[in-house]
């Protein structure tokens, strides 16, 4: 399909998929209420699209920004973790935030039936984000709990620049407004037909039209600060290109997240001498805004390695990934692109991720697919509930 029927067709989906006109939003409610909020502690809870794209951002930016609040993420029912993270926490000087776009979510619902058996979530201590017409805003109307809706036309997992990503980074101090700048420029280039435009049309060309060959595609982020983004891109990845395409034919894209230099050695190893299936996208942070060196500390026995003394960690890891880089392009059958993000900053990270998600809807296109149900998980959480009311006669 040309690249300008495949643009077209995204042009129309902005009238009713709600999250390409997120950047255009007026931010002011969030803000207002976040200069309400008094308590030290922020406590999302929610699974998913509901905490994954937060947890995102404020992974890549907590330890470079002076921030007044800390934030939590309570988003698994696995007991041990639930009580892990909450016994350090003084829930008295918590708001508990509690997204579900469906309001009937059941993980979300029984880790905040736990948190009710602790402490009183009341209008004091406790934010409702989730549909207008949900019944957890039924809930949160009944308790004159305060409330923000998310929109009907907004997938949880493409939720991230909605209220479910930028009240409770608000909260926490983020600049809210920086972020959506960085969103809108990837945005306003795509759709004036700017840099990204190519950009991104090629990628997910190639991506689809290889997809037999190639059907792994590796995020490989060279920041640690990068695992939050990378377990959202898994999400979007896997949960928005598994699908079965208007010829009845099963599609799928399998994305796979890791951290460089930590998995270098052992995935690097897969990735040039195990079998061709794979793309490889590199993703570099050119200034890293730390001063942290290698120290003149000499080791009896090591001095051969003396050569990295007064080296800056940010350019050995930046130099790490180049290894990485040059080590795949010397071979001509491993498909490798770079994505260079200019700093530890609001604007990055939300171009990145905005990035991803248009990336993500023309690849759907491309596969003739529907990137934004996702029947498989609907039909697991039906018998998850149809089991649970059974255990529970």
């Amino acid at each position: 399909m040309h690249y300008e029927n495949i643009f077209e067709e995204i042009v129309k989906e902005k009238e009713y998929i709600g999250y390409y006109n997120l950047v255009n939003q007026d931010t002011n409610a969030f803000k207002k209420y976040a200069k309400t909020v008094k308590q030290k502690n922020i406590i999302v809870i929610g699974i998913g699209g509901s905490t994954l794209g937060t947890y995102a951002i404020y992974k890549f930016l907590k330890h470079s920004k002076t921030l007044s609040k800390q934030l939590f993420f309570l988003e698994t029912t696995d007991p041990i973790d639930i009580k892990s993270k909450i016994q350090n926490i003084d829930l008295q000087d918590t708001l508990f935030i509690i997204i579900s776009k469906s309001g009937t979510t059941i993980e979300t619902v029984s880790i905040f039936k736990y948190i009710n058996s602790l402490i009183r979530c009341d209008k004091n201590n406790t934010l409702v984000i989730t549909e207008h017409d949900s019944k957890l805003s039924v809930y949160a109307k009944k308790n004159d709990i305060q409330l923000f809706d998310i929109p009907k036309d907004v997938g949880g997992r493409f939720s991230v620049f909605s209220a479910v990503g930028l009240l409770p980074l608000a909260i926490v101090g983020i600049d809210i407004d920086k972020l959506l700048d960085g969103a809108r420029e990837v945005y306003d280039s795509f759709f004036l037909k700017k840099e990204f435009y190519d950009r991104l049309l090629k990628k997910a060309r190639f991506f689809t039209e290889y997809k037999n060959d190639f059907n792994i595609n590796v995020v490989f982020s060279y920041s640690s600060r990068l695992e939050g983004f990378n377990k959202w891109y898994i999400q979007l990845w896997g949960e928005s290109l598994a699908k079965i395409d208007i010829y009845n034919l099963r599609q799928g894209l399998t994305p796979i997240g890791i951290i460089g230099p930590i998995d270098q050695h052992s995935f690097l190893q897969l990735i040039v001498e195990g079998k061709r299936d794979k793309t490889v996208t590199v993703i570099k942070v050119e200034n890293f805004d730390s001063d942290l060196k290698i120290p003149n500390v000499k080791l009896a026995g090591l001095e051969e390695l003396d050569y990295l003394d007064g080296i800056k960690f940010s350019c050995l890891i930046n130099k790490q990934a180049d290894a990485t880089i040059e080590s795949i392009n010397s071979f001509d059958d491993i498909p490798c692109d770079v994505i260079t993000m200019d700093g530890v900053c609001e604007k990055s990270i939300a171009s990145l991720m905005y990035e991803y998600e248009l990336l993500t809807s023309l690849c759907a296109k491309f596969m003739d697919i529907n990137a934004y149900d996702q029947p498989g998980v609907e039909s697991g959480k039906v018998i998850l509930k149809n089991k649970l009311k059974k255990e529970n006669r």
